[in-house]
């Protein structure tokens, strides 16, 4: 293809325009005297962002996607708001060692605005292309925008004077001063605000970056200059109980924070880069109730499956799935549930996450001798009904789950597979004895967790011809055939910090384990005639599960490929 000169050939070269869809702007654009981009723009051919990026293309200019950038404090002090929103450009990052400034523009020929702000910020301007809407949103959220304004004031507070050698005994002055702290409780707040399950605080060599985990996804939502970074990684470690002048090994702490009414507990991690000590803060709410097996996701045949096994007095109920896919979630749903007065419960954990009344939850401590197996061992000792394993890891601990599920006990715990099958495999691969694991297993939950669509800016769309098809061959059966199916996604908004998802939902797939299932464990059978046999029975897979939940519009195709893809 030669090489793209307007933007109807790079439009159609990035394929987000037909060739009949070009030849019908050219003509129209030609009769009308219109330009291409007012044509593509009046009839919504390309969404705002395609065709933004399209014109960086053409014009050379770097395009900046603004609702996945973190916008540096530093930046913002360069650019009042009204000029801002005047001359419809946003200050995102400040390069302090080439005093430059990166400027995201909605029209980057604008040469007189560029230069209006190199004037005004003394720096030089590097520009970047951004859609007009999403800079627009950008300007009023980050200039009001409760994280960025409040350590924007807070940084203006460090800034006299300078400390750049701080003596040792009086580092803890230093970090006690109100903008460092103000700056973390800023932090942790905004967190909490928004939903987030971690925090990362990462060094590079000219700033720092505070990303979010949001619905399981890192955001980047704050740039900060460098030289708070060692100020800031130091109150936290005072807050966490860690040693302050301690930065060659990694640490673990943990604090309690309250705002808006709401306590969580922070689980804290440093880790020594090249660049300065990385933090990562796990939010833990304390409030927050464990939510019911339904509300996780788990309905249907799955859900009978589940709870028939959770009522049977002994046996080992396993729950799969990779790390961050909400095992431990899942397991407190069931604990709670069955948790009563007539039972004993107890749990060993790392860590214990959330504390349930009534249970007695042990932490691991193997510096001190405590493992998953020396606990359990322990615990046969203790009169348990139920016993919640965090993991099965090596052979002793399964040998003792099985142990403990044949002398009458109810045995839960997890294991790291991709699906449910293969987990009684992955056990027989551990040592375990095929005719001990048959008659012990009950049941094998398999899991993974996916955003839910935004329920503000979700809208409905008429699927792909060819996913559609992908859908009912997967679903077989399962496919609703008497229905018009359509998709929905969301278009972004306020609520969902443009995003388009808000919340997260589980999708799942439950074998019991039956006599013929049990037969093949006895035959050592691989996980492949495990899952066709466990399908035969009536198992629904994850991707099932999956492709059902985007049928009821509570999840995207992309959502669920993205997870549960193989």
């Amino acid at each position: 293809m030669p090489e793209a000169k307007d933007l109807i050939q790079i439009l159609l070269k990035n394929n987000k325009i037909s060739p009949k869809e070009a030849e019908d702007i050219r003509l129209e654009s030609l009769s009308s005297g219109k330009t291409a981009e007012e044509i593509i723009s009046q009839k919504e051919l390309v969404n705002e962002d395609d065709l933004t990026q399209a014109k960086g293309e053409l014009y050379q200019i770097p395009f900046v996607n603004l609702a996945e950038k973190g916008t540096s404090p530093e930046a913002l002090q360069f650019i009042p708001r009204p000029v801002a929103e005047r001359f419809r450009f946003i200050p995102f990052a400040y390069d302090r060692k080439n005093n430059e400034l990166s400027l995201a523009m909605a029209n980057p020929l604008d040469l007189e605005s560029i230069e209006f702000a190199e004037r005004k910020s003394k720096a030089k301007v590097k520009v970047f292309i951004a859609p007009k809407s999403k800079i627009e949103k950008a300007i009023s959220e980050r200039y009001s925008q409760g994280l960025t304004a409040e350590v924007t004031a807070a940084l203006k507070e460090t800034e006299a004077p300078v400390r750049e050698v701080v003596d040792i005994r009086k580092l803890g002055e230093v970090i006690r001063e109100a903008p460092i702290a103000k700056i973390v409780s800023t932090l942790l707040e905004f967190a909490i605000k928004s939903r987030a399950s971690d925090i990362h605080i990462e060094p590079w060599e000219d700033r720092t970056r505070v990303r979010y985990r949001i619905d399981g996804i890192l955001q980047e939502r704050l740039v900060l200059p460098k030289k708070v970074h060692e100020a800031l990684v130091s109150r936290i470690k005072i807050l966490s109980d860690m040693k302050i002048d301690e930065k060659r090994i990694p640490q673990d702490g943990r604090f309690n924070f309250r705002a808006d009414g709401e306590e969580v507990d922070l689980r804290v991690s440093t880790l020594p880069t090249v660049h300065g000590e990385k933090v990562v803060m796990r939010l833990l709410k304390k409030s927050g109730n464990i939510p019911t097996l339904p509300e996780l996701g788990l309905r249907g045949q799955g859900l009978k499956t589940l709870q028939d096994s959770i009522l049977r007095p002994h046996g080992i109920i396993l729950v799969c799935g990779p790390t961050g896919s909400g095992k431990t979630t899942t397991l407190y749903s069931v604990l709670s549930k069955i948790n009563t007065t007539r039972v004993n419960v107890v749990t060993i954990e790392d860590p214990v996450e959330y504390q349930i009344v009534g249970v007695n939850q042990v932490q691991i401590n193997p510096q001190a001798g405590l493992t998953f197996a020396t606990g359990l061992r322990a615990f046969l000792r203790q009169d348990p009904n139920i016993i919640m394993v965090g993991e099965i890891r090596d052979r002793e601990t399964t040998d003792l789950a099985i142990q403990a599920s044949l002398t009458g006990h109810l045995v839960f715990s997890t294991l790291h597979t991709k699906s449910a099958a293969q987990a009684l495999p992955r056990l027989l691969d551990m040592g375990a004895e095929p005719f001990l694991l048959a008659s012990s297993m009950t049941c094998v939950v398999a899991q993974r967790i996916c955003r839910r669509v935004c329920q503000e800016c979700k809208e409905e769309f008429d699927p792909d011809p060819k996913v559609l098809a992908d859908v009912k061959r997967v679903l077989g059966k399962l496919f609703p055939e008497d229905q018009k199916i359509k998709f929905a996604k969301g278009k972004g908004c306020e609520n969902c910090s443009n995003t388009g998802y808000f919340g997260r939902i589980g999708i799942f797939e439950v074998l019991s384990v039956t006599e013929k299932i049990g037969r093949l464990i006895l035959e050592r059978a691989p996980a492949v005639d495990i899952e066709k046999q466990a399908c035969d029975e009536g198992m629904i897979t994850m991707k099932q599960d999956g492709f059902l939940k985007v049928i009821e519009q509570i999840t995207t195709i992309e959502e669920i490929l993205r997870v549960a893809q193989d």
